[in-house]
């Protein structure tokens, strides 16, 4: 059974359109993230669920109902802004359970439901403790206990994350995903993060424009992306100008400035008006000597960066531009020095062409 559905979502301002045509069905106790740049439309699809404002066209229904005409605290649902707006005077368990207050439950009923909620967020004891006493994430899981002690059937998170130092937000991720798993309450998660998307949700939307460019889980939505857009704002990826050439099946030539690669052609990238390659830093390799079959540029290494888990390695095409190339910290990784001259090779299965009808920037364009 759906939570909730879009239904040709529209909201416009004048003669501006914030978001246009969004259809999407989100089921119940499923954790979808809306991820894109700001201005793409996703927090404005937030407030259009929460009722703090109206569609310009098209319908939102929570449960089966139609949410025209109904207020925003007539709806079930709860938001949990990206400032928490935990009230500093009350001790945490008023905070949890002041939407009890207004609904008239009594003072007993109120302080058990807090404590309860304490409890399942992992902050047993903390009933009498003032806010100024909690740190960053013992606040986040208070709000989260807040809004959950109205029992809403949708969670709605705008950017709760983002104040926090990339230690807490990481670890927030798991936390917040252990509680919607142990509720089963549908969350509708709003970030411009592509980490936290990828790690916390059963599916991730990718917006631009006001358009839902992708729907699908994680591991689609980053190895087998709908356009140019999604590929270029979820991961890094060398981007390669150019015009398709001969096509035999899924397989394509796609020739360039710097030479004719052989690569997998993607969703609808034929009939585009406009059509990239790619090809994520991770799928590129620098090596003395190719193989058969492998795409490969003459390259001389420019930097090599050591970023923990993996290094880095930026080098300079025929062209001049920077092509990027990633190896795993994994002690076997042979590291170049900058100057030395190599060839940057990839896969035809690893190169992908796409409709580039939005592009944004990344890694890497020649």
């Amino acid at each position: 059974m759906s939570a909730l559905t879009f239904d040709r979502l529209g909201k416009a301002y004048g003669e501006t359109d914030v978001v246009k045509d969004v259809s999407l069905t989100i089921g119940e106790g499923e954790f979808v993230s809306l991820l894109g740049p700001s201005g793409c439309g996703k927090t404005t699809i937030l407030r259009m669920i929460s009722g703090f404002i109206s569609p310009s066209e098209g319908k939102i229904s929570i449960g089966g109902q139609d949410m025209r005409g109904i207020r925003p605290n007539q709806r079930p649902t709860a938001l949990i802004f990206q400032n928490l707006a935990l009230f500093p005077l009350m001790p945490v368990w008023e905070n949890i359970a002041f939407g009890l207050e207004v609904r008239g439950i009594d003072k007993k009923e109120r302080r058990t439901k807090a404590e309860e909620l304490l409890r399942l967020v992992d902050l047993p004891g903390a009933a009498d403790k003032s806010i100024a006493q909690l740190s960053g994430g013992q606040k986040q899981r208070v709000a989260i206990a807040r809004a959950l002690a109205v029992e809403p059937k949708v969670m709605l998170l705008d950017e709760p994350l983002s104040a926090l130092d990339l230690k807490l937000r990481q670890h927030m991720r798991a936390e917040l995903r252990a509680i919607q798993k142990r509720t089963n309450v549908t969350f509708v998660y709003i970030t411009h993060d592509q980490g936290e998307a990828l790690a916390m949700s059963d599916r991730v939307g990718v917006m631009s424009n006001g358009k839902l460019q992708q729907v699908a889980v994680p591991q689609e939505i980053y190895n087998k992306p709908a356009n140019g857009f999604v590929a270029s704002f979820v991961g890094e990826n060398n981007i390669f100008s150019g015009k398709i050439g001969s096509v035999s099946g899924n397989a394509a030539q796609f020739e360039t400035s710097i030479g004719t690669f052989k690569a997998t052609v993607g969703p609808n990238a034929e009939r585009a008006a406009n059509a990239k390659l790619y090809v994520r830093p991770e799928h590129a390799r620098l090596v003395s000597q190719r193989v058969n079959g492998e795409n490969a540029i003459p390259v001389e290494v420019a930097d090599v960066a050591f970023e923990g888990n993996f290094i880095s390695i930026q080098a300079r095409d025929p062209g001049g531009r920077i092509l990027v190339s990633e190896a795993r910290n994994d002690g076997q990784a042979s590291v170049p020095s900058p100057g030395e001259k190599l060839l940057m090779v990839f896969d035809p299965e690893r190169a992908v062409i796409l409709a580039d009808d939005t592009p944004m920037g990344a890694a890497a364009s020649a």
